[in-house]
């Protein structure tokens, strides 16, 4: 495979369904030397990832379908006025008026015969790529980018209303090769998928407003815009004179022991009179009562939850929720059991273009102020667990220089490459953990596959972590879904449960006596990623979570508002209500999961913009700032020097240097996240990951200090 990282990306990036691909083969001369003078081909595949109306993602894979190795490589193509690349990952993107050109970073210039490489980028406007080039070498057969996306199809219009279903009709949509079907949406997501210009919807609840919308697809899988949206009502109604209730008062809490609390409310009023009241505790309904109040029991001590109300009338119309109120149980948060977990990710990619591998753990201090170590990562594909870079897991040969222990690799034997170097590692630091994680932001797209059969995922991960050439080096494993029931690179429909299942189905197969973990959302909205998977029914097959209390902002919106990417609290002009550490991990408690399994996620980098005239957050900008790897972020160990902080705000810094804005965390803001850290009983701190330190460790020296 490409040594290509499966990278940790933004978070919280739009992500829609539909997906369009366009294969452009084509040829390009590269000077290889040899006794054959032979010449490199490649081809490029454009994908339009997804499109989410006032955006899209795309992205140019690039293979090396020669026989010899290609050096470097660069893609050439032209967009329409009105299309433009806005940001980019894995390559550097520059333009010429409506040419555009995507270059290899330092990492990933290199690919063998039969290697792919990716690269991405958001983009506005609708607009098709066309002239497409690699290495010079024009586009000469195949489907070519000048097959344009449909247009939007009429607005749908309804006939034959009931009580239960409707017939939805719509206008063609136009495209310059065909149409091939249509996605018919109700209420933002997709019900069905018709080759003709109508669909019945069955299954509808009576007097009930309903949104649709359709999008036409042509014979390449390209989507167009939405149609107009269609509001329609069934019928059967209760009498819409009966009005529903209004809501009741903010919930308030009395008898608070450790384990129980007493939630009351202000009664709701009704034209017709109240039936009852619905009470949930952080999204979920956990009682239906006739009166004001109700005590919940088995609650975990010292642990916040939230609470709110919502009123029932006698014809069973709900009203507006009640405001919602936090109410936390009596008694001291105990220390984490086993003591503070200090972990951090070390990338198997690292070892290329980055240049660090095992033994700078040691040289920088590290290794002796961290409890845990999360290899990443495995893939995984065909619903099972799979080997992420073979060369850099287990067979690249280290020199006595390179070693943890001085002593070089032979070629005979039997285990090399990092599995070898975190053995010897273990040896010295035999209190390390390591965990092999597997999936990641780019790696998650076959997590819905192994839902559908957990045991057999289950089984396929053991025997590769158990592995008798490694098996020692592990001892346990971390599942990185990004993200369950939900969008990331790609989307999820696996279901609520899915996590929990997949989660429950891995610690009986790995038992008791090996970690199992998961990288988890730091989504705190109401409604967000938290809320739409099981993660308290998954709670209690893991040893911990790591929450991703990082990436909340960045310059995949390209024209700001600046805010820093890490936000320990919420604050006055913060883009997202409860894109925030504070957020999530409320959240998280609210839903029942003790501090005791949750670890804070540190970045040791940041993200940033140029073209900012603000110094404080909040300001405009024109795009994302210079990195060393990838545009709109940079590692620590850079930033410290190039862009001292200027400022904090909501426990992380913040810098502006001439025209360019980045937030990272510091030592000073670390030790700050870490008090409260503690303070809110968790179990430690993780962080991504130990290559943007310094060489002498002093971000992951915080974490460790601060949890002393």
């Amino acid at each position: 495979m490409s040594t290509a990282p499966p990278r940790r990306a933004p978070l919280f990036r739009r992500v829609a369904a539909a997906l369009a691909v366009l294969t452009l083969p084509v040829a390009g001369l590269v000077a290889v030397a040899g006794p054959a003078e032979a010449a490199a081909s490649a081809t490029a595949t454009y994908t339009k990832v997804s499109d989410w109306g006032t955006g899209f993602e795309g992205k140019w894979t690039v293979k090396n379908t020669g026989t010899t190795t290609l050096n470097s490589w660069a893609v050439e193509w032209d967009y329409p006025a009105g299309t433009a690349v806005t940001s980019a990952w894995d390559a550097t993107v520059t333009s010429s008026g409506t040419h555009w050109t995507g270059k290899n970073v330092g990492w990933n210039g290199t690919l063998a015969p039969g290697a792919t490489i990716s690269f991405g980028f958001n983009g506005t406007g609708s607009g098709a790529p066309s002239g497409c080039k690699v290495n010079g070498g024009s586009c000469d057969g195949g489907t070519t980018p000048t097959d344009n996306p449909p247009s939007a199809p009429g607005t749908p219009t309804a006939s034959g209303v009931t009580d239960t279903s409707l017939t939805l009709n719509w206008a063609a949509a136009t495209d310059d090769k065909g149409i091939k079907n249509y996605d018919v949406f109700r209420g933002g997501a997709k019900i069905a998928t018709v080759t003709g210009t109508s669909y019945a919807d069955s299954g509808l609840t009576k007097g009930t407003t309903y949104s649709y919308t359709v999008v036409a697809r042509d014979t390449i899988d390209q989507t167009g815009p939405a149609s107009g949206a269609l509001s329609v009502t069934t019928t059967g109604g209760t009498n819409p004179t009966d009005n529903p209730p209004s809501a009741p008062g903010t919930p308030t809490g009395s008898g608070i022991t450790e384990t129980a609390i007493t939630v009351s409310w202000a009664a709701a009023t009704d034209d017709k009179g109240v039936k009852n009241y619905d009470l949930y505790r952080g999204g979920a309904k956990i009682a239906t009562v006739t009166g004001t109040s109700y005590t919940d029991t088995g609650l975990t001590k010292a642990t916040p939850y939230q609470y709110h109300v919502v009123a029932r009338d006698t014809a069973d119309q709900t009203g507006a929720a009640s405001a919602q109120a936090t109410l936390t149980t009596a008694g001291v948060t105990d220390p984490p059991p086993g003591g503070a977990v200090k972990l951090g990710y070390f990338t198997n990619w690292g070892v290329y273009g980055r240049n660090y591998h095992v033994k700078n753990l040691v040289t920088s201090g590290s290794a002796a102020k961290i409890t845990h170590i999360n290899y990443a990562f495995g893939n995984v594909q065909g619903g099972a667990c799979t080997i992420g870079d073979a060369y850099a897991d287990y067979d690249k040969a280290y020199t006595a220089d390179q070693s943890v222990d001085g002593v070089a690799d032979t070629w005979d034997q039997p285990l090399r490459g990092n599995f070898n170097q975190l053995r010897k590692l273990k040896k010295q630091y035999p209190n390390i953990k390591i965990l092999w994680s597997f999936g990641g932001w780019t790696w998650s797209g076959g997590f819905g596959q192994a839902a559908a059969n957990p045991t057999a995922f289950a089984n396929s991960c053991y025997n590769l972590v158990e592995d008798p050439r490694w098996a020692d080096v592990f001892d346990g494993i971390d599942l990185d879904w990004e993200y369950p029931n939900a969008c990331g690179l790609s989307c999820d429909t696996s279901g609520a449960a899915s996590f929990k299942n997949l989660m429950q189905a891995v610690r009986a197969k790995f038992g008791a006596n090996n970690l199992v973990t998961a990288a988890i959302s730091a989504d705190g909205s109401n409604g967000g990623k938290l809320d739409l998977a099981d993660y308290a029914g998954a709670a209690p097959y893991t040893d911990f979570y790591n929450v991703m209390t990082y990436d909340f902002f960045g310059a995949w919106d390209a024209k700001g508002p600046t805010a820093p990417h890490s936000p320990l609290t919420s604050y006055s002009g913060i883009p997202i209500a409860g894109f925030n550490s504070e957020a999530a991990i409320t959240k998280l408690k609210g839903k029942g999961i003790p501090g005791s399994k949750l670890n804070l996620g540190i970045g040791f980098y940041g993200r940033g913009w140029t073209g900012v005239t603000q110094a404080t957050p909040g300001g405009t900008a024109t795009g994302p700032a210079a990195g060393t790897y990838e545009q709109g972020i940079e590692d620590y160990k850079v930033l410290k020097n190039t862009c001292p902080s200027t400022g904090t705000i909501a426990g992380t810094a913040y810098a502006k240097c001439g025209s360019n804005w980045w937030s990272y965390d510091t030592p000073a803001t670390i030790a700050s996240k870490m008090t409260w850290t503690k303070q809110q009983g968790l179990r430690g701190a993780f962080f991504w990951e130990f290559s943007g330190d310094t060489t002498n460790g002093e971000l992951a020296n915080a974490i460790h200090t601060g949890l002393q």
